[in-house]
């Protein structure tokens, strides 16, 4: 189990570098609401990007992305709408997944713009 943890935690660490290296501001970091948690928020321009992390240590089982089910998609959606009312936002919001591979001790990212 930590191991798990810690390989999330790696993760989103690997994100969060990778996002601000492609002109992405980090607003939030696991934003809870109810059942729900977003992994990351962000904007970039004129979007409100709502980002789940999926880091996995191989693709024995499947590719990352796979994993975010659609019960998952519908309460990020649900925390995403509170979010974007506390905020008041009124602009542009996507969803994405960051799909994150460790190859030996690097990560391979793969990012999916509005991937739900």
């Amino acid at each position: 189990m930590i191991d798990r943890k810690k390989i999330g935690n790696s993760g989103e660490e690997a994100a969060v570098l990778f996002l601000q290296k492609h002109a992405y501001t980090i607003i939030e970091r696991n934003y809870r609401y109810s059942r729900a948690e977003i992994d990351i928020i962000a904007q970039k321009d004129n979007a409100l990007v709502f980002i789940e992390v999926k880091t996995r240590k191989n693709a024995l089982y499947g590719y990352p992305e796979t994993f975010v089910t659609e019960p998952q998609q519908e309460r990020i959606h649900l925390a995403a709408e509170e979010y974007v009312l506390q905020k008041k936002w009124v602009g542009d919001i996507r969803f994405d997944i960051m799909a994150i591979l460790w190859d030996g001790r690097h990560p391979v990212i793969d990012h999916f713009e509005d991937a739900f």
